[in-house]
Parts: C-alpha cells; sequence; structure tokens
C-alpha cells in the first residue's frame, strides 16, 4: 500500500536529532515556556523574515489570537467583517466567528485555487476590518492586487499560513507578506511537530506583545491580568522537535515540488485536471490538488490498486451543519472545488517508484 502521508517514515528521517532534542528537554526539568520555545521563536522568525514569532498551542488558537489582539488593540470590534475565501478550511472560519466577527466568503479561482483578487473590492464594506488569505495546499496566495487594496482601503491583511510553510512570494516567504500571520505545526504540515502546536508571525511589536500576553490568560507579568485571555502554550518538546526540523524543511519542500512536477509532466488522462506549470512555480505542495468530475470513482480505483488518497475538502463551510444559515447560498466555484479535489501522495518521503506507479494508474483509468 502507498501511504497517503507516512508520518513515522517522514519522523524517521531525523529521528537521531529529533530523539536527542527530546532527551535534552526531558533532562532539563522545564517543560513550558523555556529555551527550546525560545530558541524556536527566534529561529522561526529568522526564516520567515519577521521580528517576532510567538509560540501557541496550535494554528486554530494562532489565528483566534491575531483577531483578539486586534479587538484588544481597538483595530476590530464585534460586528465588523473579515473578508476570506469560500474554499478554506473551516478553522480560519472558526477564528473569526470565536472573536464575534463576521467572515466575508469571496469566491477562489479555479486555476489557483486560491482566493479570487478580482471579486475582493466589491466584497468591502464600511464594516470591512481584514482580508485573511489562506495559502491553500502550499500556494501563495498572495498577489500585488490584494497588497493594493488592504494599502488604499486600510485594512489588515492576515496570512493563514497552516499549509505553505517555506513558500515564497518573489524572494519573501509567505508569513512575513502581511500584518501578521497564523501557523500550524500539526504533524502532517510540511514543518510538523510530534503533536499539535501553532505560532503567529509578526513585525508589529504592539501586536506581539498583546498576542503573547493573551495566550498566557491576558497577562504579560505573573499573576497581573490586563486582559480576559485563554491558556495557548507550545510545549518544551514541540519546540525541540521543530526546531530540528526547520533546518530540512527547504530540502523537503523540495522534494514535494519534484514529486509534483513529475505529476504534472507525465499525467495524462482527460478524466483529470493537474496544476498548471505556474502554480507549481508558487507552491510548496502540502498537497497535491487534482480535480476530476468523477473523483470518487478514481479514489476508489486508486484505494482498490493500493494507493492512499484523501480530499481536501468534502464539505465546503458554507454547506456545513455549523452555519447552518449558509447553506442555501451558492458558489458554484467552491462548490465545484469540494466536488472534485483529489489529493494524491506527495510528501518528502515518496520514492520514484511510488510516484511513477501512481501515474501509470491514473492514466490507465477509464
Amino acid at each position: 500500500m502507498i501511504k497517503y502521508l507516512d508520518l513515522k517514515a517522514v519522523t524517521n528521517l531525523h529521528e537521531e536529532e529529533i530523539l536527542h532534542a527530546v532527551d535534552d528537554v526531558v533532562r532539563s526539568g522545564w517543560y513550558l515556556r523555556s529555551e527550546a520555545n525560545e530558541r524556536f521563536e527566534r529561529d522561526y522568525a529568522n526564516y520567515i523574515g519577521t521580528r517576532h514569532c510567538i509560540s501557541c498551542g496550535n494554528g486554530l488558537d494562532s489565528l483566534t489570537l491575531i483577531l483578539r489582539a486586534y479587538k484588544e488593540m481597538g483595530v476590530m470590534s464585534d460586528g465588523d467583517e473579515v473578508i476570506v475565501p469560500a474554499n478554506t478550511y473551516i478553522a480560519t472560519i472558526l477564528a473569526i466567528t470565536d472573536n464575534g466577527l463576521r467572515p466575508v466568503l469571496v469566491e477562489p479561482r479555479l486555476d489557483t485555487l486560491q482566493i479570487d483578487d478580482s471579486l475582493i473590492e466589491q466584497a468591502i464594506t464600511p464594516r470591512t476590518r481584514a482580508v485573511m488569505i489562506v495559502h491553500l495546499y502550499g500556494r501563495c496566495a498572495y498577489t500585488e492586487r490584494i497588497g493594493e487594496l488592504c494599502h488604499s482601503y486600510g485594512l489588515r491583511l492576515i496570512e493563514d499560513n497552516a499549509q505553505a510553510h517555506g513558500c515564497t512570494y518573489h524572494g519573501k516567504r509567505t508569513g512575513a507578506l502581511g500584518d501578521a500571520a497564523g501557523h500550524s505545526f500539526y504533524p502532517g504540515k510540511n514543518l510538523g511537530a510530534l503533536g499539535d502546536a501553532g505560532g503567529v508571525t509578526t513585525d508589529d511589536d504592539e501586536l506581539a506583545d498583546t498576542i503573547r500576553a493573551l495566550a498566557n490568560y491576558g497577562s504579560s507579568h505573573r499573576y497581573v491580568f490586563d486582559m480576559v485571555g485563554r491558556n495557548s502554550r507550545m510545549d518544551e518538546i514541540q519546540a525541540a522537535v521543530l526546531d530540528v526540523k526547520l533546518k530540512y524543511l527547504d530540502e523537503e519542500n523540495q522534494r514535494r515540488r519534484d514529486n509534483a512536477h513529475y505529476y504534472i509532466q507525465h499525467i495524462s488522462n482527460p478524466a483529470v485536471s493537474v496544476p498548471s506549470e505556474d502554480y507549481w512555480q508558487n507552491s510548496v505542495f502540502h498537497i497535491f490538488p487534482l480535480l476530476s468530475p468523477r473523483r470518487d470513482e478514481l479514489k476508489q480505483y486508486l484505494l482498490d490498486n493500493g494507493v492512499q488518497t484523501d480530499i481536501h475538502y468534502p464539505i465546503p463551510p458554507h454547506k456545513q451543519q455549523a452555519y447552518k444559515e449558509w447553506n442555501e447560498r451558492s458558489l458554484p466555484i467552491t462548490e465545484r472545488i469540494h466536488r472534485e479535489e483529489l489529493s494524491l501522495p506527495i510528501s518528502q518521503v515518496l520514492t520514484d517508484e511510488e510516484r511513477e506507479r501512481i501515474v501509470e494508474l491514473i492514466n490507465n483509468f477509464t
């Protein structure tokens, strides 16, 4: 069986270093908010290219904390609007509604699967306070037009960088393109921990200080609570593991990109559409998405022939019961993506023989 993602094999790439790093934490006697976190925050901020990295419990918390901090700073208030891609993972939207803010769903482009920048301006109202772009599947969602719109209308530009660690735009990394960015280090991400973890990157000193306090129960000094905060912390073991894996991120992303390029060059079947060369240039391929009107048949065919795949995602946010007030909305491009998307194995441990077998099977699918 060719696994969709073999996390054991991914961990084994750096097993010795990881075990050594974990052992150092265990022996240190400090398991929260100590040297491993400080080191990772410094190294990740340097890698992304921002002044600050604030670690937290998970990717959802990273986005929630950014928005909560903006409310504390008086930038946003209840009922304000945040523009988001309609085809995002639901965590992006949960962070918005959890803060008493209103998500404004904008359709993506079918060729990039990212928010359509030509539709953003018409979605802006007097209550709009931010655009939250999501670098879905590992492809950069930022465009010059988005940056110009945010500047013209005085909007915050927030990045959901959960799926695009290491991606770049004109030499600058995602996570440093806007005012703030949320990052997930869930185990399956390109930079993944051995549990859950997240972080925020920003150049905004006030925002960084506010987020750090909010993530520590609302406290910037011990037992002094200036805000109603929450407990959201990355433990020392996760920080130590991530710091080991960070050194290899660019190399492993390149292997993902090599796998993706092989798929793009060699998959030839009218029943499926693969990303373009332009898409390939701007992605680190957390996910390799192909589209097929016969998605479910193709998925079962591959499984019957020993290949695991996944779907990102089967139900769009506006059709979920969690947001049943949106269920009658029609967002045809989003709905098509969720109906047709199939994710192929793409990780850095996928072998040449495995990707050749996957291509052979897809090309023989009738």
